[in-house]
């Protein structure tokens, strides 16, 4: 493996420090040509009637993207230093300030899209066949899909400008005031602690019941304090969307999520009707997760802890080299800019004062590298997280060398294929390498993660279907309505061995997805979609070249359409069931090593 020189992010491909004086001057020349750009197309309306017209300013649209944006450098880079001290006040303002300009931009620059949209079907139909307009034919078609559901200019700046005080403000109320809470918990000593909310949230998946049962009282208490406000901030939330949705002439409250992510209705539904039909295989896991820990049920709150010990320690070194053998024996490219990433300062590895928690990868322009973050402790969580942020930035890097800047990018309903692909593979590779207790322990947080991401996501999107629906035909729901619709849709996927616990009825008053609509889909659908090509994968190695093709596409294709490509029909239900399969036959593997480990 190369020689790891840096374990801090290199900022110099994008400015030497906060205040280089290329930051203004890169400022400058953003603004310059985006406004060049606007005041060429604004009162130009050739481009809406004659191709070869459209082919010179979409070749000019996708120039500007490419290297400027919407002031596009810095925001990002202040993005980034944000992320590594988030206490800095001097950057929150820098922050702020980019991005205000940014929206600056991008409100003057909108009406060449929503123009473009607009045109009639003949002319639509006249662009696409247009054979030099290619290159950016499902930009078109993404844009012509939407149009109708697309107001005018003026309209959809009111709709921009409503969202803050409609949506946004709600939503963060309801965030600053779980955040400003705190309790009084038990520690893993026994001793009582004041703690934050959030720390109250790690602590009910403790391995100790006592603290996870007193940090669930907690986190309880807190939740049922604020639901009369939250009922009313949710109430008002739905009403934004209903109104959205009636504005636009969407015809189910889930449509705009799907046109948004290029995805077809039919597809998700399919999904999530083959997902519900297959509950019982997260139900068969929780039934074996109580039997491991000794009890008939196991409380809401206990869902999610960990069994066994994971707490075989990796340095950062060695879980690279374990990472780069898994790239390697994959695909020599993946290898190649895992490598490179290391080398070049691409990857900030370890917690700092300040730095902000979990992990992320983030890409900007085109032009711009990609960075990832971790907050590495030497965990075997931590090597997961790795190659699961590698799967993203790997998939970024070959859509670079493959897309122009209109298709750089990649759609939500796939975006986390390559990032659980890779970390699917790297866990094989650890279960191999460990005894028969701690490869049962990596296996029960591997399918306590598949079970999360998959049947709970597709039953929070079935809560939230009933939930639009229900509100649409009663115009207000109450808190205690809203509960019972909760646990409903959470008994229905987690079945007997999970209580549904006095208190779990407001767990739905903090979920953040539930106000971002209906993208929670998207991770039941990235997750099977890498299960089966992790399967296809495993049954012939040739077949990563297609998996390389899937990840090289971005925005080029609608997911269907990429997949049409490579000869699988994910509008068959069969597609979806194999990678279930996939599940089950972990499911059953853990069962036999329990079994055979624990007499269970």
């Amino acid at each position: 493996m190369a020689k790891i020189l840096k374990a801090s992010w290199d900022f110099s491909p994008l400015f030497k420090s906060d205040n280089d004086h290329n930051i203004e001057k890169e400022r400058k020349t953003a603004v310059k040509k985006s406004y060049e750009f606007i005041k060429k197309w604004k009162n130009n309306s050739e481009y809406l009637s004659k191709p070869d017209t459209l082919k010179i300013a979409l070749d000019e649209y996708n120039e500007w993207l490419t290297s400027w944006g919407t002031n596009a450098k810095e925001n990002y880079y202040f993005d980034l230093r944000f992320a590594l001290n988030q206490n800095d006040a001097a950057i929150k303002g820098k922050v702020n300030k980019s991005e205000e300009l940014s929206n600056k931009i991008l409100n003057d620059i909108q009406f060449f899209e929503l123009n473009l949209a607009k045109i009639s079907p003949g002319t639509q139909t006249m662009f696409l066949n247009y054979k030099p307009l290619s290159s950016y034919k499902h930009f078109l078609k993404r844009l012509f899909t939407q149009s109708k559901y697309i107001l005018s200019d003026a309209e959809e700046k009111i709709l921009n400008l409503k969202t803050i005080p409609a949506h946004a403000n709600w939503v963060r109320m309801v965030s600053g005031l779980l955040s400003k809470e705190e309790k009084l918990v038990l520690n893993k000593e026994s001793k009582k602690e004041l703690k934050n909310f959030e720390e109250i949230v790690g602590l009910m998946e403790n391995t100790n019941k006592k603290v996870r049962d007193t940090a669930a009282k907690a986190f309880n208490s807190i939740l049922e304090k604020h639901t009369d406000v939250v009922e009313n901030e949710f109430n008002s939330v739905l009403l934004n969307k209903k109104i959205n949705d009636e504005l636009r002439g969407y015809d189910r409250p889930d449509k705009s999520r799907h046109l948004n992510d290029d995805v077809e209705s039919e597809v998700v539904d399919l999904l999530v009707s083959t997902v519900t039909d297959n509950f019982d295989i997260a139900k068969d896991y929780y039934k074996l997760k109580a039997r491991l820990f000794g009890v008939e049920k196991l409380e809401y709150h206990e869902r999610n802890v960990e069994y066994g010990k994971l707490d075989k320690k990796y340095t950062f070194k060695k879980g690279s080299n374990i990472i780069s053998k898994v790239f390697s024996d994959l695909d020599l490219e993946f290898k190649s800019i895992f490598e490179t990433f290391l080398v070049n300062g691409n990857i900030d590895v370890f917690p700092k004062k300040g730095k902000r928690g979990g992990a992320f990868c983030a890409y900007g322009l085109k032009t711009l590298p990609v960075y990832v973050l971790l907050n590495w402790s030497d965990m075997l969580s931590d090597v997961r997280t790795l190659a699961h942020e590698m799967g993203h930035a790997i998939n970024d890097e070959l859509v670079r060398n493959k897309q122009n800047a209109l298709n750089f990018g990649t759609p939500t309903s796939t975006a986390e294929v390559a990032s659980t692909f890779m970390e699917d593979f790297v866990i094989q590779e650890l279960m191999q390498k460990e005894n028969d207790e701690l490869k049962l322990s990596l296996m029960m947080s591997k399918l306590n993660q598949d079970v999360s991401s998959i049947f709970r996501q597709v039953a929070f999107y079935n809560f939230e279907s009933e939930i639009h629906l229900k509100f649409r035909e009663m115009g207000y729901l109450s808190k205690e309505e809203i509960g019972k619709i909760f646990q409903k849709h959470m008994a229905t996927y987690m079945g007997p061995a999970i209580e549904q616990s006095e208190g779990s009825q407001n767990w739905w008053t903090y979920v953040s997805h539930f106000r971002s609509f209906f993208y929670v889909y998207s991770y039941a659908m990235g997750l099977l979609i890498s299960k089966s090509l992790q399967s296809k994968v495993k049954n012939d190695h040739k077949f990563v070249k297609k998996v390389k093709v899937f990840l090289s596409t971005g925005l080029s294709m609608s997911p269907k359409g990429i997949f049409n490509e490579l000869g699988v029909d994910i509008t068959d239900k069969a597609f979806w069931e194999e990678g279930l399969k996939e599940i089950k036959s972990l499911l059953k593997e853990t069962e036999e090593l329990a079994i055979k480990l624990h007499k269970i």
